[in-house]
C-alpha cells in the first residue's frame, strides 16, 4: 500500500509530521482528518529529490536575533533585482552539483564590486569555516531577510537545497516583475504632472506678472477669471515658501501616521479603498501575501513560523492583522480559511481557493495560483488604468491651459479694441 508523508496541525496549533499507509491521496487526507489533525501538506512518499521537499517539514524553532554584519551596516543597500540574479545563479550552480563554497566563490568573481560582492565573500568565508549556508546569510540581514534565509534553512534540513534556491529565485523573479510593471506604468504619468507643474510654476512666476503690468499701464477692466489668475500668481510669487512649507508639512505629517500603529492602519485602509487605484493596490498585496506564504509552505517551512515571516513582509497593517488572526485560529485547531473571510480584507475567491487548498491538503500550490490570478489581474488592471488617465490627464492639462489664455487674452482684448 502506498506510503504517504504529510505535515498536519493538532488541536493546540502544533505542526506535526508523519507518514500514513493509504490507497489514495484522498484516503491519506480522510485518515489523517480522522485523527483529529488539519493537514497542511500531503504527498506520497517521494521518489526524488523534489518529491521529497514537497512533503518535508522542519520542526518549529526559535529563531536567535543576529547582529547586523559590518558590511550590512556599513554598505549600501542591495537591490532586489541583484538578490534575484544572485539567487537563481547560485540555485544553478548547486543543480550542476557544484558544492556551495565553490558556487560562491564563482558567483564572488562575477558581481561587480559593491555591497553583494563584500556580503557574498564574507558568507563564503563563514561557510568555507564550518557555518551553515542559512547561519552565514543570517549575519546579513539587511539583504537576506528572514524569509530568505528560513527557506535556506528548510532546504539545508531536507538536504534539498537546489531545490529552495530555485523556488526562492523564481518566487524573488516574480517579485521583482511586479514591481516593476507598476513603477513602470507609473513613471509616464509621474513625469508628465511634474513637468506640467513645473510649466505651470514658470508662468505664474515669470509670464503672468508681465500681463498684469501691461494691465495696470493701460487701466483695463478686468474679468472674475483674469482677477483670481492675477491674485494667485501674485500669492505664488510673494509667498511662495507657503507651498514648500505645506508639501515638508505633508511629508511630515504622513511619517507620523506611518510610524504610529493607528495611523498606519488608517493610511493602508485609505490606500485600498481608493477608486481605482486602491483595488489594483490591494491586489498586488494579497498577490504578494499568498505568494510569499505558499513559497514557504512549499519549501517545509511550518506554517505558524511562515505567518509569522509573512506578517514582517507584507509591508500593510490590514492584512498583518488579519494573519494574527489567523495564527490565532490554527493555535486553536481551526482552519486558516475562517479568520481570512471575517477580516474583510480577502474576497471570496481567495477565501474559497484556500479553503479548498486546506481540505485536498495543497495549500502551498492554491496560494501559488491565487497569486499567480492576482499578478495577472494587476497587469490588466494597471494597463487599462494607464489607458484611461492618459486623455484624462491631456484633457485637464488642456483645460488648465484653455483657463489661462482665456483669462489673460480676454481683457488683452478690450485694450487692443480700444486703442484701435
Amino acid at each position: 500500500m502506498p506510503v504517504f508523508s504529510f505535515e498536519a496541525m493538532d488541536g493546540q496549533g502544533k505542526v506535526l509530521k508523519h507518514e500514513v499507509e493509504a490507497e489514495n491521496r484522498e484516503d491519506a487526507i480522510t485518515k489523517i482528518r480522522s485523527m483529529g489533525y488539519i493537514p497542511t501538506r500531503v504527498s506520497q512518499k517521494a521518489q526524488t529529490q523534489e518529491d521529497a521537499m514537497a512533503g518535508y517539514g522542519i520542526d518549529m524553532v526559535e529563531e536567535k536575533e543576529v547582529k547586523p554584519g559590518l558590511f550590512a551596516r556599513i554598505r549600501g543597500r542591495v537591490s532586489s533585482s541583484q538578490l534575484s540574479n544572485f539567487t537563481v545563479q547560485l540555485a544553478t550552480l548547486l543543480e550542476a552539483g557544484l558544492p556551495i563554497v565553490r558556487s560562491l566563490r564563482i558567483l564572488e568573481n562575477q558581481l561587480r564590486a559593491g555591497g553583494l560582492k563584500e556580503q557574498v565573500r564574507t558568507v563564503a568565508d563563514d561557510v568555507e569555516g564550518g557555518s551553515s549556508l542559512s547561519e552565514a546569510l543570517a549575519r546579513h540581514p539587511g539583504t537576506f531577510d528572514r524569509l530568505y534565509v528560513s527557506m535556506v534553512r528548510a532546504g539545508e534540513a531536507g538536504g534539498v537545497l537546489d531545490v529552495i534556491m530555485r523556488r526562492l529565485g523564481d518566487f524573488l523573479e516574480k517579485s521583482v516583475r511586479l514591481k516593476r510593471r507598476i513603477i513602470g506604468a507609473m513613471i509616464y504619468p509621474a513625469v508628465i504632472i511634474v513637468v506640467a507643474l513645473a510649466v505651470l510654476g514658470f508662468v505664474m512666476a515669470f509670464i503672468i506678472p508681465r500681463f498684469q503690468k501691461l494691465f495696470k499701464e493701460f487701466g483695463a477692466q478686468l474679468p472674475f477669471i483674469t482677477e483670481t489668475l492675477l491674485s494667485i500668481s501674485s500669492f505664488f510669487v510673494n509667498y511662495w515658501y507657503v507651498f514648500l512649507l505645506g508639501v515638508v508639512a505633508l511629508v511630515v505629517l504622513f511619517k507620523l501616521l506611518a510610524s504610529s500603529g493607528g495611523g498606519r492602519s488608517f493610511m493602508d485602509k485609505t490606500k485600498m479603498s481608493l477608486p481605482l487605484v486602491g483595488d489594483v493596490y490591494k491586489k498586488a498585496i494579497l498577490a504578494r501575501f499568498a505568494r510569499t506564504l505558499g513559497t514557504l509552505v512549499a519549501s517545509g517551512v511550518p506554517i505558524l513560523q511562515a505567518l509569522g515571516i509573512v506578517k514582517e513582509a507584507i509591508g500593510n497593517a490590514v492584512v498583518e492583522g488579519a494573519v494574527e488572526n489567523v495564527t490565532s485560529s490554527i493555535k486553536e485547531g481551526e482552519s486558516i480559511a475562517d479568520p481570512l473571510r471575517q477580516s474583510g480584507v480577502f474576497d471570496e475567491i481567495f477565501v474559497n481557493m484556500v479553503s479548498v487548498g486546506e481540505e485536498t491538503g495543497d495549500l502551498d500550490k492554491m496560494l501559488n495560483r491565487i497569486a499567480d490570478n492576482y499578478e495577472e489581474d494587476v497587469d490588466v488592471k494597471v494597463e487599462s488604468m494607464m489607458s484611461v488617465l492618459e486623455p484624462v490627464m491631456i484633457v485637464c492639462i488642456g483645460a488648465v491651459v484653455g483657463l489661462i489664455v482665456v483669462a489673460l487674452f480676454m481683457p488683452l482684448m478690450s485694450i487692443i479694441k480700444r486703442l484701435s
